[in-house]
């Protein structure tokens, strides 16, 4: 948990330290930005480096009961912030400068540190009902900061956003459901496994048959489905804020491709999207904005 100096940082500080940040942690974050208009930028950055630190403190530190302390501190920062009190963290600072220009909400930033929270209780779900209940603190919030962010938060839109949002936290869940074991969690519905006869000793051994394959291709294909709202979500932003959208959107939809691809092995093979993939993807998205605005 980073500490607050006894001298605050400047803003301009704050915002070099939240773009470093951004720009460092996440490989595409060059691109996005230059997608998005020059007054967005900055607070793409801000917003960024509190996810990327609560992240952090949630699955960085190796220490559960340690990690739910940190949270619960990062919680009274997040409340100061909104507050108007100095502060003394530069991602706060950065992030304060945030939520008075823009009349941020503090609720979706306290729902993720709930999801975050969650995490260090609970490693399974019964039921799909339960994950979406996960997913409304751990995904959807990220969304509806950003159409916020967008001046595009009208209920419709934030209802595509949340599908939007919720397949792709489901799509990569299902991407790395290895990955998520060795850390001693499973999105796999438990009732869902058990409807397709894969056992919990099947699960906790890994093991790919009939049972998983059709299990797999059930998630993926119940994900995909949610991230096709990105087609309609995206012509509702203005410019180049569509190609930004639908990239995130059509990202989702090509990790369940990769996945199937695979023919859903994914205990044995982590599906990755690649490069390439990134690049045919954004000349999609850019082809999609270019002919929507030839037809308007």
């Amino acid at each position: 948990m980073p500490t607050s100096s006894s001298k605050p940082p400047t803003l301009l500080e704050s915002e070099l330290f939240c773009r470093r940040l951004a720009t460092s942690h996440y490989e595409n974050f060059p691109l996005i930005s230059w997608l998005l208009p020059g007054r967005l930028r900055q607070p793409f950055f801000n917003v960024y480096a509190y996810c990327r630190t609560s992240d952090d403190l949630a699955d960085e530190l190796d220490d559960r009961e340690l990690s739910t302390r940190m949270l619960a501190q990062w919680r009274g920062e997040l409340a100061r912030c909104w507050s108007g009190e100095e502060m003394g963290y530069p991602v706060f600072v950065a992030l304060q400068r945030t939520v008075k220009e823009f009349n941020l909400s503090r609720e979706p930033f306290d729902d993720l540190l709930t999801a975050f929270e969650q995490d260090q209780r609970i490693t399974s779900y019964s039921s799909f009902e339960e994950l979406l209940g996960y997913c409304r603190n751990s995904a959807n919030p990220v969304g509806r900061i950003v159409l916020r962010l967008c001046g595009c938060d009208d209920e419709r839109s934030v209802e595509l956003s949340d599908s939007v949002c919720t397949g792709l936290q489901l799509a990569n869940f299902w991407q790395d459901v290895a990955r998520d074991a060795e850390l001693g969690r499973t999105y796999l519905p438990l009732d869902d496994c058990e409807r397709f006869g894969y056992s919990r000793p099947d699960l906790a051994n890994r093991v790919t048959n009939e049972a998983f394959v059709e299990l797999m291709r059930y998630e993926v294909e119940r994900a995909r489905g949610m991230l096709l709202a990105v087609r309609e979500l995206a012509p509702r932003l203005r410019g180049r804020l569509q190609v930004v959208i639908e990239l995130f959107g059509e990202g989702g939809l090509k990790i369940c491709d990769r996945v199937t691809s695979i023919g859903y092995h994914v205990w044995e093979q982590r599906p990755v999207v690649t490069k390439w993939d990134a690049a045919g993807l954004l000349l999609k998205c850019f082809g999609r904005a270019i002919g929507r605005k030839v037809a308007a």
